[in-house]
């Protein structure tokens, strides 16, 4: 990886990061996506290695967070309407990312209770 780009996110499928990186070069700022045509060419290998990648130059990085965090989707509960954190009341929720340190979750993950973090004041909190 070049050490003038710095990930911005990581996409499970190229077309979810090709939506995005279209979004930011409107905005006239420097993206490439790395892993995009390894992925199309197998999907199924898209958690072996790590998803598509959305890199950004490091001299755009902070304008890119701003533009990517008000076009992101946030999480809803099952009947569709926004989740709140419990701290600041923010909308803003994301999935948390698994910290599996229990052997028991490493082999059955499914079992590990879902954890929310607030996008604005990066709290964790389970639902």
């Amino acid at each position: 990886m070049n050490d003038n780009y710095k990930i911005l996110a990581v996409f499970e499928y190229s077309a979810e990061a090709t939506v995005t990186k279209s979004k930011l070069d409107s905005e006239g700022l420097q993206t490439m996506l790395m892993d995009e045509k390894t992925i199309d060419s197998d999907p199924l290998i898209s958690n072996a290695i790590g998803g598509v990648k959305l890199l950004v130059h490091k001299n755009d990085f902070e304008k890119a967070v701003g533009i990517y965090n008000t076009i992101r989707a946030y999480q809803k509960d099952k009947n569709g309407n926004a989740l709140f954190c419990p701290k600041c009341n923010s909308s803003k929720i994301l999935v948390a990312p698994a910290h599996r340190k229990n052997f028991f979750f490493m082999l059955f993950p499914f079992f590990e209770a879902r954890k929310l973090i607030c996008n604005d004041c990066k709290i964790i909190f389970k639902r």
